[in-house]
């Protein structure tokens, strides 16, 4: 496109002369000289003499720039036809040609006048008036077109001249106005599609479906038009290519002539043009409509994005109102009842959401341009399914809990009144004998059996089991019951008492007296306290306690004898945690897809093994297809042994994955370990330790190639290959704080960018800040001099981000560490002073000619020079780069 933009524009063009080409007094026959040179030719013209200056000037200086520039600068040679003139037109023509001719001559043949007289005064003339011509070439009078064959071969001369050139005026005038036509059509269509682009890289994309849509239609339509000019001017191009080609199609032993051939090649590069203006184009084009795709696909994307989310918080909302637990068995079943409702409502709402995550996530593989407008979208979208899910068995678990009380309540209040109406009913009279009071002493105990089925006789265990649920109402009807049970219970063992005393006694005669009315003494109801269960341990505790039991299996051991067994060690550890790692992804990874299965698995875990299991399948390839084999080739050569740890320092760089997503994995399984599908996975293994043990795994075998190369450097001190073995160590050690460091990392909360932009994270920790701003209010300045910030900083190539450390506790388990992102400093524009005068222990970095400075202090010295070396690495590397 910018080549035909570019190109040079001729001053004249054929149809801007066309009646005076028409006259024919020159014309550009297509014939050449023996050295290539173009050859003009004035034909006999009555009225040469009488054709004003201009017109022949425009006519000969169109004609001499039609050859190509290789050709006109070998020079022009002119032929003046004027054998049937007179000397005094010849003379009148090499005046005006030697005064007017544009371009540069070689010869000049003259046909001079055939009547004798005249030919007589032009060689008489020739001889006088030569140098008043002022011509620098030589000028040839022949006497006959035979003479101008000695110097130009007939095959380029006209038949006017004695010559077989095959040539037509009217014809060459069509093809020079075609051409010139042809190339003001590429020009134009070149200059249609620039502007098109142009237009169209600088659209704007809308914001709106509807826009969207019209846009796309709009720019399709104008495409279409274009493409269709491209078609109508390639046709053009070709139809003018056929009818300069036709006396050679027509004719096997016709020849173009070296004019013609540069035609069909100019033609032909006004097609190559056009073909590449069309391809560029359409290289653009197919862009710039994938991407109007892709908005108008966002924009359907965010509009049911916004409905879906609108319809899932109302469905939220409306769950979040279900805060009531019943008082009674009635109420529950209403209430679970109400809560079916609302599920089988958020049913449709639900798969909405999942499908268009799903969707979303299509976008995404696809390589969409917003995937980062897209990606929160679809983790919102999951999340809010995931809580209403939750959310829904949390409150069928409570209802459930509620309903379960309130009928053991009832259960125990119906046993209750029926104890009591047990001993109303149990006559006085009777019981005053031997076999009336056995009697009633089988009907007490027989009811006492009952007493198991109500399940309230222990206090401690009824407050346990329904801690979660116990509201002050509940809570004083519960122990209202539980204070009518304690004294239905006084009730019966008070009858028991007086009734075993009366079976007991001898059989005699007796004056029955009714005894006293029983009745509960009435005292104040006992304190019921919330017994002080035993703490549970928390998981990570457990994990703790696992690894240290684990590891000191081996490393509390006596040291190893020599370096042979450390290598047999190490790969018998070796083969151990490839076996491990294969149960676990055949034993559970793979069970996650089995259907058989699938009604196990617990609906917050669906769709979640990559999150579980991390790239566990990825390290697992790496050991047992590479990493094994190649420690087990040490055997025989254990000094090959750093060499393998040294070649594989990239690949074992997958632990950094698998420990950023730990905390996800943990998350997961602390909401979903206690379920069905994971016990079965268990049984089939035989396994005595839960998944979560095994997915430590990983942590614990970059833990123990330290330990080993440790061992193994003790054993091979100042001895050949210690060197290989310690840059061995520095690896592991590298690979162990780039873990740490990463754990960190996506720790930080806050921060807008994308922390992966910020090159590679090279140091982190905690220090006291203080900070100083010029612009800043004096006493504010006075006042950040004294009082330190607690700041953790993270080093990256490009910035250095400032963050507050906090600690929370997620869920009754220990507490984890979160960054809050508080401010950066990018390192491009960053200065660094390394000592500050009263404490050897700070320094300070600055920003914008020390307008703002941070002094920072570090915990020792030690650390205050590591990072003043980073920094200064980092500033450096700048400076070279710049350079």
């Amino acid at each position: 496109t910018d080549e035909i933009m570019q190109q040079e524009i001729r001053p004249l063009v054929a149809v801007d002369i066309i009646e005076q080409l028409h006259r024919q007094f020159a014309i550009l026959s297509g014939g050449r000289g023996k050295d290539g040179a173009p050859i003009i030719t004035f034909p006999e013209f009555a009225g040469f003499s009488d054709i004003p200056d201009e017109d022949f000037l425009n006519v000969v200086t169109y004609l001499t720039s039609i050859p190509s520039l290789e050709a006109a600068s070998i020079g022009f040679i002119i032929i003046i036809d004027r054998r049937r003139d007179k000397w005094s037109a010849v003379k009148a023509s090499l005046t005006r040609i030697a005064g007017a001719f544009p371009g540069n001559l070689q010869l000049v043949f003259v046909l001079r006048p055939s009547r004798f007289i005249q030919r007589t005064i032009a060689d008489i003339g020739i001889k006088l008036y030569r140098d008043d011509f002022k011509m620098k070439v030589p000028i040839i009078m022949l006497n006959s077109v035979s003479d101008l064959h000695g110097y130009i071969d007939k095959s380029q001369l006209t038949r006017e001249l004695g010559g077989t050139l095959e040539y037509g005026h009217s014809q060459w005038i069509h093809h020079r106005t075609a051409i010139e036509n042809f190339a003001m059509t590429v020009k134009t269509t070149a200059q249609m599609l620039q502007t098109f682009g142009t237009d169209l890289a600088e659209t704007e994309l809308p914001n709106d479906v509807q826009c969207t849509e019209e846009l796309l239609s709009a720019h399709t339509d104008h495409h279409s038009k274009l493409k269709d000019e491209l078609k109508l001017a390639v046709k053009q191009g070709a139809t003018l290519l056929t009818c300069i080609r036709e006396p050679v199609t027509r004719s096997a032993n016709s020849k173009l002539s070296p004019d013609e051939l540069e035609n069909v090649a100019t033609v032909e590069r006004l097609l190559a043009q056009l073909d590449e203006t069309e391809k560029a184009f359409d290289q653009f084009w197919t862009k710039h409509h994938l991407k109007l795709e892709q908005c108008l696909q966002l924009r359907h994307f965010e509009h049911d994005f916004r409905e879906v989310k609108l319809t899932l918080d109302n469905l939220m909302e409306a769950q979040a109102g279900f805060a009531d637990i019943g008082d009674s068995v009635t109420r529950v079943e209403h209430l679970l009842k109400e809560q079916k409702q609302l599920e089988e409502k958020g049913q449709d709402p639900l798969e909405k959401a999942q499908s268009l995550a799903l969707h979303g996530e299509q976008l995404i593989q696809n390589n969409h341009y917003a995937v980062d407008s897209i990606r929160p979208k679809c983790v919102e979208l999951r999340r809010i399914c995931d809580d209403f899910t939750n959310e829904t068995k949390k409150k069928y678990d409570i209802l459930g809990k509620s309903l379960e009380l309130h009928k053991q309540l009832d259960k125990a209040s119906q046993w209750c009144e029926a104890g009591i109406y047990l001993l109303a009913s149990q006559a006085v009279d009777k019981c005053q004998s031997q076999e009336g009071a056995e009697t009633a002493l089988v009907e007490i105990e027989k009811f006492l059996v009952t007493a198991k089925e109500h399940q309230l006789s222990n206090p401690k265990e009824f407050y346990n089991q329904f801690d979660m649920i116990l509201t002050p109402e509940i809570k004083a009807n519960a122990q209202r019951i539980l204070q009518k049970l304690e004294d239905v219970q006084e009730m019966f063992d008070k009858r028991q008492v007086s009734l075993k005393k009366l079976a007991a006694k001898q059989t005699r005669p007796v004056q029955p007296v009714a005894p006293h009315p029983e009745s509960s003494p009435k005292r104040a109801s006992p304190k019921i306290t919330r017994p002080a269960g035993q703490e549970n341990t928390s998981y990570h505790h457990y994990v703790r306690s696992y690894i240290q039991h684990r590891l000191g299996k081996h490393y509390n051991s006596p040291p190893f004898l020599s370096f042979s067994h450390i290598i047999n060690e190490l790969i018998e550890t070796e083969r151990v945690y490839v076996e491990e790692l294969q149960s676990i992804i055949e034993g559970y990874a793979s069970e996650m897809d089995n259907p058989n299965l699938v009604h196990l698995i617990p609906s917050a875990l669906q769709n979640k093994k990559e999150i579980l299991f991390g790239n566990l399948p990825e390290i697992y390839e790496f050991h047992n297809r590479i990493f094994l084999k190649e420690i087990e080739n040490c055997i025989e050569n254990p000094e090959l042994l750093a060499r393998c740890f040294l070649k594989r320092k990239e690949d074992l760089q997958i632990y950094e994955k698998y420990c950023q997503n730990k905390p996800r994995s943990e998350a997961l399984w602390r909401q979903c370990g206690d379920s069905i599908f994971f016990q079965e996975c268990q049984r089939k293994l035989d396994h005595k330790l839960s998944l979560d043990a095994y997915l430590l795994k990983p942590v614990q075998r970059i833990t123990k190639y330290q330990l080993l190369l440790k061992e193994m450097l003790k054993c091979s001190k100042n001895s050949e290959g210690t060197a290989e073995l310690e840059e061995a160590l520095a690896t592991v050690l590298d690979i162990i704080k780039s873990v740490n460091d990463s754990m960190h990392q996506i720790a930080i909360t806050g921060y807008e960018g994308d922390v992966s932009e910020l090159g590679k994270l090279l140091m982190q920790g905690s220090f006291n800040v203080w900070t100083d701003h010029k612009k800043g209010h004096n006493k504010v300045k006075d006042l950040a001099r004294f009082k330190p910030m607690q700041r953790h900083l993270f080093l990256y190539t490009k910035m250095l981000l400032f963050c507050k450390k906090r600690e929370e506790n997620t869920d009754g388990h220990e507490k984890t560490a979160s960054y809050s992102f508080k401010n950066s400093l990018k390192m491009s524009t960053v200065g660094i002073t390394e000592n500050v005068k009263g404490d050897n222990k700070k320094f300070e970095i600055w920003y914008n000619g020390r307008e703002e400075v941070y002094i920072i202090q570090a915990s020792s010295v030690e650390l205050k020079n590591t990072w003043i070396s980073e920094i200064r690495k980092v500033l450096t590397g700048q400076l070279e780069a710049c350079r």
